[in-house]
């Protein structure tokens, strides 16, 4: 049995520094009912929720959504590092396609600290073992530098080389995510910035500064996902299409290749997208509104090759044209993206997917794309994941 899936609500807070958030139960606990309003239904309908966090502990999950009730319902925890909430995402509308519930709670949430991404446990294997030592061959390791900066960072510096980009076409998208963030007011930093004084921020790694790097932040967001027949039945009439979606985990080539680039997952998102829009009947050329994972300049530049939004080696010109942002072919992080809405690793897949049904719906306000009928999803993970969903007003 295969069930057409729909988004028949989501909800999301606005995202915070560290320690300037409410506990990850408050944060929770609001999404997911800010999605079930949105969705006009009860919590009492939901058949099973699937909750993502990263940094927490095992039902943390259960913690958040007890305080809309405590009706029985399955609650599985996710945890897919940054692609845990498209993964949470992705289970719920399994669950729904499949026909094993008719209406399920996709939430995702995280309260973070201060500073770089760092392991927790440091008395076992870590997961990323294997691309660690794969980039400590292809191009050392910096010290001084965080680590995530210099696996993304080096994958940037590849691309350059092998393509002559400049440093000013990595802060140039920076600058773009600034400018859109703008006219969000769920997003952590709004205030304008130029491409010289990105230049300027601190250096970080390869073509990354400070500015290029998405910050550490707390948030929620959520999403409800229901049948056809359940969003009929219910009047559900601003319910936005799932037209398809894949996950994908690493390949042989992420390591076996030795490519800075595909150790960071571009096969993974070329793989996930091209099911996709097989899936969808739907190609990159029709798409008018992407959120895509820029958690660092350098990936977003990636991902425009990866998501097939333009042919390889040409994202410079992509972004200098103007392609990526309002005008052009494809508006891309409307929100601001990870680099100015922020960045809660468990929430961020949820986050992008509100957003992308803010936009199909025409419910974004001064950040609307005009005429938005197709909208595309990439979340990626580390160690890995990538989750790749495309979304229709059909």
């Amino acid at each position: 049995m295969t069930n057409n899936v729909k988004v028949a609500g989501v909800g999301m807070i606005p995202f915070t520094k560290p320690g300037a958030s409410d506990d990850y139960p408050v944060m929770g606990e609001t999404a997911a009912k800010l999605a079930i309003e949105d969705a006009g239904i009860s919590y009492d309908e939901i058949g099973q929720a699937y909750v993502g966090y990263v940094y927490g502990d095992s039902t943390a999950g259960q913690a958040a959504l007890y305080g809309l009730g405590m009706t029985g319902i399955p609650v599985v925890n996710v945890n897919n590092n940054c692609a845990t909430g498209s993964s949470a995402l992705f289970l719920a509308r399994q669950a729904v396609e499949a026909g094993m519930v008719d209406c399920a709670l996709a939430l995702g949430f995280e309260q973070m600290v201060p500073g770089a991404l760092g392991a927790i446990f440091t008395d076992r294997p870590n997961p990323l073992k294997r691309m660690f030592k794969e980039m400590l061959n292809l191009q050392g390791i910096d010290k001084n530098a965080p680590g995530a900066a210099q696996y993304f960072g080096g994958a940037g510096r590849e691309y350059a080389e092998e393509f002559g980009t400049r440093t000013e076409t990595f802060a140039k998208i920076s600058e773009k995510a600034r400018r859109h963030a703008a006219n969000n007011p769920f997003a952590v930093f709004r205030d304008p910035l130029t491409v010289e004084q990105i230049l300027e921020s601190p250096h970080i790694y390869g073509p990354l500064t400070r500015f290029q790097c998405c910050p550490p932040t707390c948030g929620a967001a959520a999403a409800v996902v229901c049948s056809e027949e359940f969003a009929r039945k219910h009047g559900l009439n601003n319910a936005i299409s799932i037209k398809g979606q894949a996950m994908t985990t690493d390949f042989p080539s992420t390591l076996e290749e030795h490519s800075m680039r595909k150790l960071v997952g571009v096969d993974m998102a070329k793989e996930a997208a091209s099911q996709v829009y097989e899936q969808a009947g739907i190609g990159p050329e029709d798409v008018q509104v992407c959120e895509l994972h820029d958690c660092f300049t350098a990936n977003e530049l990636l991902t425009y090759e990866s998501l097939g939004l333009t042919p390889e080696g040409t994202a410079e010109k992509f972004i200098w044209d103007g392609d990526n942002t309002y005008g052009g072919r494809v508006v891309t992080n409307p929100s601001g993206g990870l680099l100015s809405k922020g960045h809660p690793l468990g929430a961020t897949g949820l986050a992008q997917c509100t957003e992308l049904v803010w936009q199909l719906r025409g419910d974004a306000g001064d950040r609307q794309v005009e005429g938005a009928r197709n909208a595309l999803q990439h979340n990626l993970g580390l160690g890995g994941a990538c989750v790749v969903t495309m979304y229709s007003n059909d």
